[in-house]
């Protein structure tokens, strides 16, 4: 028992660590590990991510804000998209074939790792887009930040707003229609759309994970599928992982978070396209 509750304290720290530099949700670490290694029902299990999500989004927020590396118009701007999109999603549910959108966004997914290859390669700006854009200047998208990997503020532009609401709306609905998580689509869409930098990219999508999660906790907590005693040590541990991941995050370089990030985005597309077709990774 005790053995089993350090095993997910442990286990939450790291998920909390990695969910803070990369703004990505923890399901993807978590379910796996908490189905197989554990043996606990599939619907447990999402209850648990749903927790994990949250508390990654608390722990690393805090020191986003502290820091003002996360922008936070951006973030509510954007959440407007996904949340009308995860409510038409729900409402789609046996109405659009889930195949369609598992290879579309099977599809989006390889086409932002590739092109965080061409990034990786420098032959794409790491400071955001480098002209003004009108909508992005009127709704005061633009920000900055200190980059203390670099120790120095960096101005940057926001840039293409339509097609980063495109993609957080098309997330929404898959998030409401196949309940799958969306923290790499926020990144995708800020980082590879709107041409923000990554690390403001990943700080605002950690941001925008809770008010997303949160939204949909309250229906898994009243349908039992958030058990406390698998909940609150995973939860605890990913707080302390997400404080010390947000202090990492922006110690590390945008290279160094786009490596770690390649591979993640490549597995997420496969994985998503054998949904698709019924095979499950």
């Amino acid at each position: 028992m005790y053995l089993s509750l350090l095993i997910m304290l442990i286990v939450g720290v790291l998920v909390g660590i990695f969910g803070a530099v990369l703004g990505i949700g923890g399901g993807m670490i978590i379910t796996p590990i908490l189905t197989l290694g554990f043996g606990l029902d599939i619907k447990y299990a999402i209850g648990a991510s749903i927790v994990a999500v949250i508390a990654t989004s608390s722990g690393a927020t805090i020191a986003y804000l502290k820091d003002n590396v996360l922008n936070l118009r951006v973030a509510m701007f954007l959440e407007l998209a996904t949340s009308l999109g995860a409510i038409i999603g729900a409402l789609l549910t046996g109405i659009i074939n889930p195949l369609f959108l598992y290879l579309l966004f099977g599809l989006l997914l390889f086409f932002s790792g590739f092109n965080m290859v061409r990034k990786l390669w420098g032959h794409s700006r790491e400071t955001g887009a480098a002209h003004d854009d009108r909508l992005a200047t009127a709704l005061k998208l633009d920000g900055s930040y200190y980059d203390k990997q670099l120790q120095k503020q960096i101005d940057y532009h926001v840039t293409n707003v339509p097609g980063g609401l495109s993609v957080m709306f098309g997330a929404g609905i898959a998030s409401g229609l196949l309940g799958i998580g969306s923290g790499a689509f926020k990144v995708i869409a800020m980082d590879t759309f709107m041409q923000m930098p990554l690390k403001p990219s990943s700080s605002t999508s950690n941001l925008m994970m809770g008010v997303t999660a949160a939204a949909s906790a309250t229906i898994y907590f009243l349908n039992g599928s958030i058990l406390p005693q698998i909940a609150v040590p995973m939860a605890l541990g990913i707080i302390v992982g997400a404080a010390v991941g947000s202090r990492i995050m922006q110690h590390l370089s945008a290279k160094s978070i786009r490596i770690i990030f390649i591979p993640i985005l490549l597995y997420l597309g496969l994985q998503m396209i054998l949904k698709g077709f019924g095979v499950t990774i």
